[in-house]
């Protein structure tokens, strides 16, 4: 056998398969990946959000709260405030009040609050994004006032009238109103003393001690007597 023929046996051509890193990977369809979740629900009733920016300045601005939930809902949104840690962006919270003056049937003299704007507080803040949603997050607030949903700060006459109300440290001095619910010319009766049932109209309100003066029909004569608030009716 030649040299020749070695060459040919030991030397045979045969074809190379691909390697497998070298076949194409299939490709994954765009209708393959996982869809997006759905938008959240929009609330066609909720307020425009206001366009502020993050540094607008603290102002006081009043809140529409649940009527004869003033107190609670304060304290609820003081609690939010220091629970997010927000309190850069906001001052006092206040429920507007007055102290006044009750008596019962023995005279006795006693003290209360009574709301100067029942369904309302209001707020010392910055309002921005996040501020107003905070604040829209607490239960029992419905709004603040304004136009357009856009939050309006108090006017200065109103924050002297409502909140930098001054302080009463001696009641001798400074009057309390009493809670008398009459006016004048209204239309009383007596619930007792010596002129119980007789009817008459209210001349005078005297805050101050808890009296009223009503004119009385006695013999025929218009008689003034000045009684306890408590003394008398509504007709």
């Amino acid at each position: 056998m030649s040299d020749e023929d070695v060459k040919d046996v030991d030397s045979p051509e045969t074809e190379v398969a691909p390697a497998a890193s070298e076949t194409p990977a299939p490709e994954t369809s765009a209708a393959e990946a996982p869809a997006p979740p759905p938008p959240a629900p929009v609330d066609p009733n909720a307020p425009a959000k206001p366009e502020v920016d993050d540094e607008s300045p603290m102002d006081w601005y009043i809140l529409k709260v649940a009527f004869n939930r003033e107190d609670s809902i304060a304290e609820a949104l003081r609690k939010k405030v220091r629970m997010e840690d927000m309190g850069e962006f906001f001052g006092d919270i206040v429920v507007p009040s007055e102290d006044v003056a009750t008596f019962t049937r023995d005279g006795k003299r006693r003290v209360s609050k009574r709301k100067l704007l029942p369904g309302y507080i209001m707020v010392y803040m910055s309002i921005n994004d996040d501020t107003w949603f905070l604040v829209r997050e607490v239960g029992g607030i419905s709004d603040f006032t304004g136009s357009a949903g856009k939050p309006m700060p108090m006017e200065p006459e109103d924050v002297e009238r409502f909140v930098n109300r001054p302080a009463v440290d001696d009641e001798d001095e400074t009057p309390i109103k009493t809670a008398i619910p009459f006016k004048v010319g209204d239309r009383v009766r007596v619930k007792e003393g010596n002129f119980e049932n007789q009817e008459g109209e209210v001349d005078v309100v005297d805050e101050a001690n808890g009296r009223v003066t009503v004119i009385i029909n006695i013999f025929g004569r218009s008689v003034p007597m000045e009684l306890d608030h408590w003394q008398v009716e509504p007709l």
